[in-house]
């Protein structure tokens, strides 16, 4: 990756994956840290959440534990430093998950601003590197000129943001999807085709919005949805700058990539073939 930008998206998952809920778990995380038991098993249940997925998550794990935050952004930006150091050339990209509001985002990047000058100082050395984050909340969407005003760039996390629009759980959607889409009451699977008319226009809105505060705005998308041809389409024509998927997706996007710029040469041909006429 030497010369090129590497994106780090912060810890993105519920708070209740990082906890012990295994008596033997419980046991060691109390032996390690040298309290008793009763404490840790105290601790767990205080933080027990009924909708982990819209509880401690992303951002939010960050703002009530930024511990966790600078432990993240000192460890890229350590690593970036050493291999700064072997003459590699590196652009460090950190993105903070799950926003909703400008200034959880502005929380986070002073926290990671932060931990910057002091890895900085430690180390003698400093480097360049750019704060973004994901556009996963309809929320997000819809005040992204707010938020560009902080962000160095979007990735528009549309698995999360098909589930809060929708209002569809990504866990349990299984259940009944597949007898939405055999009836026709959709047309595909949204977490599998991005949905173009309702989560494509918070994705159109969030992009359009972002640039009238901040022009040359990185923006991209992230997520199964950036290796989906119609997808991938569909993000051309917004504008993005690129598209992020699962490797074996890569040259289907590709594909989908040219098909989309070839449409594009041909319909521009044809308008100015009917001036021309």
């Amino acid at each position: 990756m030497a010369g090129c930008p590497v994106t780090i998206r912060l810890l993105d998952p519920p708070l209740h994956e990082f906890l012990p809920h295994d008596e033997e778990g419980q046991q060691q995380m109390a032996r390690n840290m040298g309290v008793p038991v009763e404490q840790v098993k105290a601790k767990v249940t205080a933080l027990d959440e009924f909708n982990p997925m819209l509880g401690h998550r992303g951002c939010r794990l960050g703002i009530l534990y930024p511990e966790i935050t600078e432990m993240q952004a000192r460890a890229i930006l350590e690593a970036a430093i050493e291999l700064h150091q072997e003459g590699i050339d590196v652009l460090p990209e950190i993105m903070v998950p799950l926003i909703g509001t400008l200034e959880e985002f502005a929380d986070q990047r002073r926290v990671i601003e932060r931990t910057a000058e002091l890895v900085f100082e430690e180390k003698g050395e400093a480097i360049d590197f750019q704060i973004g984050t994901m556009i996963e909340i309809p929320r997000a969407a819809l005040t992204a000129d707010d938020v560009a005003k902080e962000a160095d760039f979007f990735s528009f996390g549309t698995n999360d943001l098909t589930q809060m629009t929708f209002g569809y759980s990504r866990d349990d959607a299984n259940t009944f999807l597949p007898y939405y889409v055999e009836h026709k009451i959709l047309a595909d699977d949204p977490f599998q085709v991005l949905d173009q008319r309702g989560v494509g226009q918070l994705v159109r809105i969030g992009t359009e919005r972002g640039r009238q505060t901040k022009p040359d705005l990185k923006v991209g998308i992230c997520g199964e949805h950036g290796g989906e041809p119609s997808s991938v389409a569909f993000c051309y024509e917004v504008g993005m700058d690129y598209v992020s998927c699962s490797p074996f997706r890569v040259p289907i996007a590709r594909l989908a990539l040219a098909q989309a710029r070839l449409r594009e040469e041909k319909e521009a041909e044809k308008e100015r073939e009917a001036v021309a006429v």
